[in-house]
């Protein structure tokens, strides 16, 4: 039953490719192939013992965090970093919020840090309305461009609505 039920599968695989052409591979045999490099950086910082340096081969969007419990109902939640670049492109803040099963965004598109930069606040905000209470906050940063960020003391501020 095993053979059969295997045979079955490589011929369904066969069908489902059967003149499709294979463009390119990507050999994953070495993490510089994915053009993306994480890690601490003790000597350029804005607070504590260091900072994290992003560098990109290529337009990414970094994960640094996801936050949940947040108590942000009928109020403005700000996510705020010190970021520092050497791009060629820009760079900004996005927070995703999951509120009752649906994903929103909040995107700092409107304040980039841009090409080659010292040390500067970026901030998003997202405003939450009445009973709006996200389940979790997801703070990504979003590179539009190739070479180095550094992004370091990040924050999470709640403001009241006017």
């Amino acid at each position: 039953m095993k053979q059969v039920v295997g045979a079955v599968l490589l011929v369904v695989l066969f069908l489902t490719h059967a003149g499709a052409d294979e463009l390119k591979k990507l050999a994953l045999d070495d993490a510089t192939s994915i053009g993306l490099k994480v890690q601490a950086d003790s000597d350029t910082k804005i607070e504590g013992n260091g900072s994290i340096r992003i560098t990109t081969l290529w337009p990414t969007t970094v994960c640094l965090g996801q936050v949940s419990g947040l108590d942000v109902e009928y109020a403005k939640l700000v996510y705020q970093a010190q970021v520092k670049s050497d791009l060629e492109g820009e760079a900004y803040l996005e927070m995703w919020a999951l509120i009752a099963g649906r994903h929103y965004f909040s995107r700092g598109m409107n304040n980039p840090i841009k090409n080659k930069s010292d040390w500067r606040i970026l901030e998003t905000p997202f405003i939450f309305q009445e009973k709006q209470q996200p389940d979790n906050v997801i703070l990504n940063l979003v590179i539009n461009g190739t070479g180095t960020i550094w992004i370091d003391n990040i924050t999470l501020i709640k403001e009241p609505l006017k």
